[in-house]
């Protein structure tokens, strides 16, 4: 089963996506793609880590390149989120934008084909109608075509609204 679950921030997709994991077969997987830049998102992190501890999950924290995450048995992947992985491996410490669609669309298909049931987070982009730099247009453009893609192969898409899921595609798990 492939489930993508969207929507704005701080909607409850994070914590839904946990509990729906949880109903899934183990081992349960959870990639962490967060990047520690500062004290805030070391923080952050640390918060996470702990939310998690009682969950048995196994936690791979994992930036870029998922596409090299061999899993060690089949079980259940919770991808916590697109936005940061998608930020984290197009732009690198100067700024400078690569076109990395093919690579992370290749190695969401490299972790579907290791485990049962597969959860994907990600940010509903695009739809605010801000005006930003060319370099956020582009990663908002990117972003918004993973999405696109990722409902498209997937089984469930959920919109997740005050912590609500709103079935988008499939059915309600």
């Amino acid at each position: 089963m492939r489930i993508l679950l969207t929507g704005g921030s701080a909607c409850g997709k994070s914590t839904y996506a946990e509990k729906l994991a949880m109903r899934f077969s183990t081992p349960r997987y959870y990639i962490a793609t967060m990047r520690i830049y500062d004290e805030e998102s070391r923080k952050k992190v640390e918060r996470h880590r702990q939310m998690r501890k009682t969950k048995n999950f196994i936690t791979i924290e994992r930036d870029t390149d998922i596409h090299l995450i061999e899993l060690s048995r089949r079980g259940t992947v919770l991808l916590e989120c697109m936005c940061n992985l998608t930020a984290n491996e197009m732009f690198d410490r100067y700024g400078n934008i690569t076109d990395v669609y093919n690579k992370i669309i290749s190695g969401i298909e490299s972790l579907a084909s290791q485990c049962e049931n597969l959860i994907v987070v990600t940010n509903d982009v695009g739809s605010d109608g801000g005006k930003y730099d060319e370099s956020t247009q582009e990663y908002i453009r990117t972003l918004g075509r993973l999405n696109i893609s990722l409902a498209e192969r997937f089984d469930c898409v959920y919109e997740m609204v005050c912590g609500i899921p709103i079935v988008l595609k499939g059915r309600l798990l």
